[in-house]
This record gives C-alpha cells, structure tokens and sequence, in this order.
C-alpha cells in the first residue's frame, strides 16, 4: 500500500482540480505585475530606502518575462508584505500589497478553490487603492478602476480566472473589489471586458 502524498506542513496533498501550464501562471503574472507596477512610485516616494517592494516586483517581471518559478517569488513576496505594513500612508501601504501579490501570483495553485482568485485578482485590486487613497491633484496617475483593470486583461487571463469558483462579495475594501472585479472579468464577453 503506497503512501498519501504530503504537502510541507504534513496535511494529505489535494489533486489539481484546475489545468494550468507554466505559459498562463506566466500571463497571471504579467496581469498582476503590470498593475502593481503602475502604482509603485507611490511607495518609492514615501519609502525610497525599503527595496523590498521593488524586490518583488522585479521578481514578478522575471518569473513573467521566462525566468523559473522559483524563491525569489516566493521569499520577496511577503516581503514586500512586511514593507506594507509598516507604511503609514495609505497608497504606499496598497503599492507595497500589489508587488507582494504580484510575486505571489506565480504561485497559483491549480486548487479549485475561490481563494485561489486572490492570487489572480489582488494584485490589480491594491492597485486601485493605492490611486483611490492618493490626492493626486497633479493628476499623475491614470485612474484605475474596476473598469480600467478590466479591460487590460487578455482573452487568455480571462478564460484562466474562468476555472476557478466565483468570488464572494465581501465587507472589506480588498474582498469587495476582488469581487467586484471578479464579476467585470466573468462577464467578459468572449474573453473581452466590457
């Protein structure tokens, strides 16, 4: 009689539920780099000494663009995480979460699960908030919407976030405009946001 599979913390391994190849976790990435990206320079601008966001995010971009899937992911990651949480200001804390997420995304795990949505969806989702929470009275940055996200993600990101169960509608800002997105990105129309 063989043995259960284990995952690292010793709790029986679940089958993929989900089929994904290294190409789309890659289309994932790029997704969710390319809006944590656009707001960065928030955090750069309250932190320019903390590298740990920009760590992460360059560790998304190297995973996106070809490079393994490997610890760079996964140790910048949380790492821009602790940089987030010692921001005061709110856009520099959601610039800090999006490259977090943006490494994370790599590891998307082929988990039928609605969690799993987050990896694909949080990313963007700080990102809004991060130019929500900003006064950008010059007008610096582009706003970012619901909407706008929407319509940067590709057929392919689209029929990938398909796979996997529907969000819940949430009470925090996070939950709710994953949500919200979660749904624009569902409606799509052949693979395109409304």
């Amino acid at each position: 009689m063989s043995a259960t599979p284990r995952d690292r913390a010793g709790t029986p391994a679940r089958a993929a539920d989900v089929s994904l190849t290294l190409a789309e976790l890659r289309e994932v990435t790029t997704f969710a780099a390319s809006a944590a990206a656009r707001v960065l320079p928030f955090f750069e601008a309250d932190r320019p000494d903390d590298p740990r966001p920009r760590e992460a995010l360059d560790a998304a971009w190297a995973f996106a663009r070809g490079g393994p899937r490997s610890r760079p992911q996964r140790v910048t990651g949380p790492g821009a995480h602790r940089a987030a949480k010692e921001c005061v200001s709110p856009p520099a804390f959601h610039a800090a979460m999006a490259a977090g997420d943006a490494a994370a995304s790599a590891f998307l795990h082929p988990l039928a699960d609605r969690a799993q949505v987050g990896h694909i969806l949080r990313a963007p989702v700080h990102a809004i908030l991060a130019v929500q929470r900003s006064d950008d009275a010059a007008g610096t940055f582009e706003p970012l919407t619901v909407e706008t996200v929407a319509r940067t993600a590709t057929p392919l990101l689209v029929e990938i976030l398909r796979r996997y169960p529907a969000t819940a509608p949430g009470a925090r800002p996070v939950t709710r405009l994953v949500h919200e997105l979660d749904v624009a990105l569902r409606g799509a129309v052949g693979g395109e946001a409304r």
